[in-house]
């Protein structure tokens, strides 16, 4: 059996803030823009990666939430503690300085784990949690 992974979803709270960061502050490619019911759906991918995608929704948009669930989530979204992914790059100073430079929360600057990785935290204008860590 062949199964990858085809797409995460982190949720948003301001399509704009979110396209502007994923697109031009991370440089992802943006795959599908759906606006439906007045609710926003961003799909987003690392160029040349096109079977990898992040979809950024709205959290109302999800079924069954009672209105007491959606403010929890959005108080979690708030703090950053209701959702993350973790990505990897080949230059992860680099990527650092990019993501200071554009404004991105910094959460942790480029730190050597004593569990063998060196890696970075940041917050994207959502809270959602992104560590980045340095493949060799």
């Amino acid at each position: 059996m062949d199964i990858t992974i085809h797409a995460s979803f982190l949720p948003h709270n301001d399509a704009a803030a979110s396209l502007a960061f994923y697109r031009d502050t991370l440089g992802f490619e943006v795959r599908k823009d759906v606006e439906y019911g007045g609710m926003h759906w961003i799909t987003v991918g690392p160029a040349g990666q096109p079977d990898t995608s992040i979809v950024l929704y709205p959290p109302a948009a999800t079924p069954g939430l009672t209105d007491d669930e959606r403010r929890v989530v959005t108080e979690m979204m708030a703090k950053g503690t209701y959702a993350s992914i973790n990505l990897a790059t080949k230059d992860l100073d680099g990527l650092f300085e990019r993501l200071q430079a554009g404004d991105a929360e910094v959460v942790q600057e480029p730190t050597d784990q004593p569990y063998g990785i060196r890696d970075c935290a940041f917050r994207d204008p959502s809270g959602n949690l992104l560590r980045i860590q340095e493949l060799s």
